[in-house]
């Protein structure tokens, strides 16, 4: 099974530089409950955003080049993952970014987690057009607002129909 995870604001940001534009540790909470002992797969720029593979995790990055650090699994193309998730059915597979991986997979995905931040920020990057007609929701809880996580959000689940 093939699945993303990422977070957007109210008009689909999920970047600034390289780096999320806000701080919202309730997200990064969710983020490790919902990716921890299942693989997760990422670009280059993505991957150097967390510096290090992220433990509980196997870690796959997408990339021509192999200058990443022990434990990292590198793919040098989207067909050769694309042949390890069909070989791999019943196991899940979290892109977590960026855009451009999820753009070139997005035919492909079985399974959405995204938590819809409800305020604007600035920034340069954002999630391509997801056709949601597509997908069912199957899940929606709103996370957690006090003084560490400043901004109403929700965490959606979506399944392929």
């Amino acid at each position: 099974m093939l699945s993303f995870i990422w977070a957007e604001d109210a008009n689909g940001l999920i970047g600034a530089a390289g780096q999320l534009p806000w701080r919202l540790p309730d997200d990064m909470h969710y983020f490790k409950r919902t990716t921890m002992g299942n693989t997760i797969i990422s670009g280059s720029r993505t991957f150097r955003s967390y510096n290090k593979p992220l433990p509980g995790r196997t870690n796959i990055v997408i990339s021509s080049h192999s200058d990443f650090p022990d434990g990292v699994q590198v793919i040098s193309s989207i067909e050769k993952l694309c042949d390890l998730v069909d070989q791999n059915p019943d196991k899940q597979y979290i892109v977590t970014g960026g855009a451009n991986l999820f753009s070139q997979l997005l035919s492909r995905v079985d399974r959405l987690y995204r938590t819809k931040i409800a305020h604007e920020f600035s920034g340069d990057t954002f999630m391509p057009k997801i056709d949601y007609s597509l997908f069912k929701q199957v899940k929606s809880v709103p996370g957690v607002v006090d003084e560490k996580n400043k901004y109403p959000h929700t965490f959606e689940v979506f399944d392929r129909k």
